[in-house]
């Protein structure tokens, strides 16, 4: 009995044992932790709204009309990424902002300015007046794994400084939540993960288990508006490029191959008579982009990008997100089931190769930024020569007044072709009505009538 009594301790004291060291075993979250939370700050928004009121009857005989100011404030996050005050957000949590409050860690506040920002990729970066500030350091998110353990950091719910635990359930995910938001070509391609996020984590740090920067918290999957079982992010590569261009030029410099994809799926394949799903499909060559000049054409599959497997939209704009005009990539193809290499040079929104200057020809009119639409976006929406402007930004204009967004496409002005002149034009017509028509990147036509 004795006997027995003593090998039942040695067992249990193998197993405490061993617990101990599954318990050292697993993933340490303090050093991710410490390595990442003096870096995400806490971003306040102040926006001011103009409304209508109705004055009483003595007033009414003098003003029939009083125009009020409301003001309200918004709250979201962003991470440090130099010592000298730059800061990452998202777009949505500063676009249009009256002004714009950062607070540090350590509770010291800052008024910021805005630097740049790209609404296609949700991107934006602002400035404070410090110094010496705990930047974060970047991770390369091409090489982040799914079920690899992840830490979100931001301020959800005006909760500052708070962490949050998961792990990487996907990646390259399209879910399709910018495509109002874009100019006209929105990037998503996001790493997905169970980190639990809540309104105020926009804009804040999502690290592994080194405390690196892997991605930009952006949005969640939720019916009710809160933190549902999945968050995505904008990796940390695309985020690295975006705001490098940002900040040396004020604008991404975005490249392009020149050529409309398709995923293939078991339906396509099927369509098209395609032999395996894989790759992506190339449905339509540009004329006059870097496909076309390569040699790519019509009917080719694209299969990898400078070594890298390309299966969906998305990873292959993840890619792109992360080029530059006059980049070359290695492109890995097949033509009718043979597998073929092209060295291309993508090409800027306007054909060219051009870098550090505004390839978009923005012009400013009735408080509205526009730009000429670009050779890809006149052959894709089959418009005339010189005709179409695309709205950049309507700001607190009289064009935001009766619903018109950032990314739509005006083909006419007072049933006169839409072009840059015409939108200058605009500003001699204060007061005046004018008509505009158009559609939206999806194709959704529009018809406006306006006082400016």
């Amino acid at each position: 009995m004795k006997k027995r009594f003593i090998n039942i301790i040695a067992v249990f004291a193998t197993s405490v044992a061993s617990l101990s060291t599954t318990a050292q075993n697993m993933a340490d979250f303090t050093t991710a932790a410490e390595n990442s939370v003096h870096s995400v700050v806490h971003i306040k928004c102040t926006y001011s709204i103009r409304t209508n009121t109705m004055m009483d009857f003595f007033d009414l005989l003098f003003s029939p009309m009083q125009s009020m100011q409301r003001s309200y404030q918004t709250s979201g996050s962003g991470v440090i990424m130099s010592a000298d005050g730059y800061i990452i957000t998202n777009n949505h949590v500063v676009a249009d902002a009256d002004t714009i409050n950062v607070i540090l860690n350590d509770r010291r506040s800052f008024k910021a300015k805005l630097i740049g920002n790209d609404p296609s990729a949700d991107l934006a970066v602002i400035k404070i007046d410090a110094n010496d500030l705990k930047a974060i350091t970047f991770g390369n998110s091409d090489i982040v794994r799914i079920g690899e353990w992840v830490l979100a950091v931001g301020n959800p719910f005006n909760l500052t400084s708070t962490v949050t635990t998961g792990i990487v359930s996907a990646k390259a995910r399209d879910i399709n939540i910018l495509g109002n938001k874009m100019s006209q070509t929105p990037i998503e391609s996001f790493i997905q993960t169970d980190a639990a996020v809540n309104p105020g984590n926009s804009g804040g740090a999502l690290v592994n288990l080194q405390g690196e920067l892997i991605g930009i918290n952006t949005a969640i999957a939720s019916s009710t508006g809160s933190y549902a079982g999945y968050s995505f992010a904008i990796p940390s590569n695309i985020v690295r490029k975006v705001t490098g261009d940002l900040v040396k030029y004020g604008y991404t410099q975005k490249a392009y191959i020149g050529a409309q994809l398709e995923e293939i799926d078991a339906k396509v394949a099927a369509a098209k008579g395609l032999k395996n799903v894989y790759g992506v499909y190339i449905n339509d060559v540009f004329k006059g982009g870097a496909a076309e000049k390569s040699g790519l054409k019509e009917g080719d599959i694209i299969t990898k990008i400078n070594g890298k497997s390309i299966n969906t939209n998305a990873e292959f704009n993840e890619i792109m997100a992360q080029s530059s005009p006059n980049q070359q990539v290695e492109i890995e193809y097949e033509r009718n089931g043979n597998p073929s290499t092209k060295t291309l040079t993508l090409l800027n929104s306007m054909g060219t190769t051009d870098m550090g200057k505004d390839n978009s020809e923005s012009v400013t009119a009735a408080g509205v930024v526009f730009r000429k639409v670009s050779n890809e976006e006149r052959q894709r929406y089959n418009l005339g020569k010189d005709v179409g402007v695309v709205v950049v930004k309507v700001g607190q204009s009289s064009f935001a007044r009766v619903g018109i967004k950032d990314g739509l496409i005006i083909t006419s002005i007072d049933r006169q072709p839409a072009t840059i002149e015409a939108v200058q034009n605009l500003n001699s017509k204060k007061g005046k009505e004018v008509e505009l028509e158009g559609f939206s990147p999806i194709g959704q036509q529009f018809y406006y009538m306006l006082i400016l």
